[in-house]
């Protein structure tokens, strides 16, 4: 009976089934695709030691201290750099220090909905993304996606009727579709923003992990340019790039949000950790991050096209999928309408875990999906992932 005093809203909070499939992976010889974790042995030990022993020789006092909770000002100032780097202008004071991108989504999640508000989001779209934007009780509505990113011509038919308070959006090497948003839709969807007036929050942890000479210009940067600005919400993390262990994420907020966030911030944790964002700045300060980022963009590269030539040849007569250009995901459909999460205790048996991609949907689910992760697997293991996945058809 105690369930009963579990609020409400909590009760159907599902547990993250990539959470459960973390637990296989971990087995004895399983080879997992599942969870989108970086590639440990990239880490850039060395430049993470430097940073580390600035912070217990320099900056210890701010660095076991309390803080402010829009995040430390060296570190919001060296954001703004990096910012600027992917062609969006920003202050230090549009700037908010989170504890990764969960928190960014749940802060703005509680900072902007009301129950039963309608959020627009892909379809697939990011599986944690949707357990917060279900907490905040959204009333969620998906639009589809293909080659070219989210069908913006699906919502525009959709604004014609309904009223949206906000659209969540991974334009760039999106999880879990692998897709990218192409930049006549970006204008599309930035303008309808304008006219419609609803917010973007543009979640973009992966867009430096570019495997393509091309440059993809931020939701946040088009939307200055067609004077748009305080519609777009942009959030990112050092997450992917530096370390996800260290939690340290961002915020660009126009204005009129900014107090609330902050206040939302305070409540939540106070601020995120100093120790965290003290390591991160000294990092940043070393000049090593451009370096770092060129390591995981070629091994991430390399180990996409060993997977993707892999199922290719060995599965391309069972399923169908998107080149990713860059990110951490591949995303598959078998042909043959096969049920993957049925399907995934017969390849667990085989040794290898994948995410099916019905987990990926707030409705209308296609159970022949798959997400698949190549980041932190060897290129040898998931030659032979491809090879286990192909026995467990028969």
């Amino acid at each position: 009976m105690s369930h009963n005093k579990i609020a409400r809203k909590l009760q159907n909070l599902q547990s993250s089934a990539i959470r459960e499939l973390l637990k296989h992976s971990k087995m004895d010889g399983v080879i997992s695709l599942g969870g989108g974790i970086p590639d440990p042995d990239l880490f850039d030990l060395e430049g993470l030691q430097i940073a580390m022993d600035n912070v217990l020789t320099h900056t210890w006092r701010d660095a076991f201290q309390y803080g402010l909770s829009e995040g430390s000002p060296e570190l919001r100032d060296a954001i703004c750099k990096l910012m600027r780097e992917r062609a969006i202008s920003c202050e230090i004071d549009d700037i908010v220090v989170t504890s990764g991108s969960q928190q960014s989504l749940d802060i703005l999640a509680r900072a902007l909905i009301n129950p039963g508000d309608v959020v627009v989001v892909e379809r697939p779209t990011y599986l944690a993304a949707l357990q917060v934007l279900q907490l905040a009780e959204a009333n969620l509505m998906s639009v589809g996606t293909d080659g070219e990113g989210m069908i913006v011509d699906e919502l525009e038919a959709l604004l014609k009727t309904t009223p949206v308070k906000a659209v969540y959006i991974v334009p760039t090497f999106g999880n879990p579709g692998g897709v990218t948003l192409t930049e006549q839709r970006r204008k599309q969807l930035v303008a309808l923003s304008h006219r419609y007036d609803f917010v973007i929050i543009e979640d973009d942890p992966y867009g430096e992990i570019n495997f393509t000479d091309k440059t993809f210009i931020p939701l946040r940067a088009l939307a200055a340019e067609m004077g748009n600005s305080d519609n777009v919400i942009y959030t990112s993390t050092f997450s992917k790039i530096l370390a996800p262990g260290a939690r340290v994420g961002w915020l660009a907020v126009p204005g009129w949000l900014k107090r609330a966030v902050v206040n939302l911030k305070q409540a939540t944790d106070l601020h995120t950790s100093s120790l965290s964002q003290s390591l991160t700045y000294h990092y940043l300060n070393s000049g090593r991050l451009a370096g770092q980022i060129a390591l995981i963009r070629e091994a991430y590269k390399q180990k996409c096209l060993v997977l993707s030539q892999h199922l290719q040849n060995e599965l391309g007569d069972h399923l169908t999928f998107h080149q990713p250009m860059g990110g951490m995901f591949l995303w598959a459909k078998f042909r043959d309408e096969r049920n993957t999460t049925q399907w995934l205790q017969k390849t667990l048996n085989n040794g290898v875990v994948y995410v099916p991609g019905e987990f990926f949907y707030c409705d209308e689910p296609d159970h022949s999906t798959l997400r698949m992760s190549y980041v932190s697997t060897s290129e040898e293991n998931l030659k032979e992932a491809v090879m286990r996945l192909k026995s467990a058809l028969n």
